[in-house]
């Protein structure tokens, strides 16, 4: 006798949440070791799911990767959003600042900014994981640069890419001191020249 086991279904809300998993999986492997050297089978393992499982939800690892570096940008603009909303265009920048150009920030390296952790990368990738970096980076520098137009810049969108080229150059660099006390002074030195570069230094 033949016994027939009927398939599991499960609910689009269960195959968005098993996305997700996937996809913050792939994001902090991507952070940790770059997009070429993570795998398919260990972003998985990592997510607690079955290597079967892949291709319902990506067709290929460049689609993941893909998806995985949108995933990473919308988090840093939730960041953004999470450090300005409630502030005014100044204070905002300067919290901003201050949160990219921190040591935390800096150590965070799993979890930061995607910028930083793609660009060394970047020639190598796909033209469609391109495109989304190209995307989500566009998607900060207007936000940046809205702030700096409501502070009456001229350039805001020359300026606001200026200012993030400067953070992400900075921590990279902080990144590379091996002396903890030279990276935070470095950090410090940086938070502070480019508040006076933008204008946003505060007023005694």
């Amino acid at each position: 006798m033949t016994v027939i086991i009927p398939s599991v279904r499960y609910d689009p809300e269960h195959k968005q949440k098993t996305r997700a998993r996937v996809l913050k999986a792939a994001a902090s492997a991507i952070r940790a070791r770059g997009p070429h050297r993570v795998g398919v089978a260990g972003v998985m393992k990592k997510a607690g799911l079955t290597h079967g499982g892949f291709y319902a939800h990506f067709d290929s690892k460049d689609a993941m990767v893909s998806a995985a570096i949108e995933r990473m940008f919308d988090d840093a603009y939730a960041r953004w959003i999470a450090t300005t909303e409630c502030r005014a265009p100044a204070a905002g920048l300067r919290a901003y600042i201050d949160m990219y150009l921190a040591p935390a920030h800096r150590d965070a390296r799993s979890a930061g900014c995607p910028v930083a952790a793609l660009l060394a990368d970047l020639p190598r990738l796909t033209p469609a994981c391109r495109r989304t970096f190209a995307a989500g980076l566009r998607r900060l520098t207007d936000a940046f640069a809205q702030h700096l137009s409501k502070l009456g810049r001229s350039r805001a969108a020359s300026l606001a890419g200026s200012a993030i080229s400067e953070m992400v150059g900075a921590l990279a660099l902080a990144r590379g001191e091996p002396d903890r006390a030279r990276s935070d002074a470095q950090l410090a030195a940086s938070r502070r020249l480019l508040k006076q570069r933008l204008g946003l230094e505060k007023r005694k």
